[in-house]
């Protein structure tokens, strides 16, 4: 079973706390967004392997490690994942970014794809999900499983608040994703709405209703 880790340092609980505040307005709410993606990030990334090699300082000769030439992808699930994209890209401005669009079909409830737009080697390269909120996990499953279709082989979700229905679903569905969140809520009310979440993540990131 892939694992969930709830990322819990203090500076994103508190920033979380903000973006929850109804009071929060769109520029404001954009912006704590991005800065606990890019926290985030940290932890997300936190098994890239390294590898040693020597640097001139200004004193002497060092041995030093860097990132061994892993390959990452960010693919936000439109719309309201694209408000994390720019945190992840200041601590890995190398990322190729794709998106997947998805809507729910109004008879069958199962999630569509209506755009989907990735780098050309995915297949080789460390997958980042993004979607601020993972509710009943319909269409994050349904974007992984996309993903998959394509090649993908290795993949993590990352949201900011989860419900419980949300990990089980995507657990269920995709046991090789590890997920990371800021927080799990207690539960979806009967509109698919995480409570006590922090409303509709798309209108609050862009100023509509």
């Amino acid at each position: 079973m892939a694992k969930l880790q709830v990322l819990d340092h203090p500076l994103i609980q508190h920033k979380l706390s903000l973006i929850r505040d109804e009071k929060t307005g769109s520029k404001e709410f954009r912006e704590l967004v991005e800065e606990v993606a890019m926290l985030m990030a940290y932890e997300v990334t936190r098994d890239f392997p390294l590898q040693e090699i020597e640097v001139q300082t200004p004193v002497a000769v060092a041995k030093s490690k860097v990132l061994a030439g892993r390959k990452v992808g960010l693919v936000p699930i439109l719309r309201a994942g694209l408000g994390m994209v720019d945190g992840m890209l200041r601590l890995i401005p190398a990322a190729r970014v794709g998106h997947v669009g998805l809507y729910r079909d109004p008879e069958t409830l199962s999630p569509v794809e209506y755009y989907c737009k990735l780098p050309s080697d995915i297949a080789e390269r460390d997958l980042i999900v993004i979607d601020p909120m993972l509710a009943t996990g319909g269409s994050a499953s349904a974007a992984i499983t996309f993903l998959k279709d394509r090649g993908a082989k290795n993949i993590k979700l990352m949201c900011l608040i989860a419900a419980p229905e949300g990990i089980s679903a995507v657990q269920s569905n995709h046991d090789d994703v590890d997920i990371f969140v800021a927080a799990v809520d207690e539960r979806l009310n009967d509109h698919g709405y995480i409570i006590p979440g922090l409303g509709d993540a798309g209108d609050r990131l862009f100023g509509t209703k």
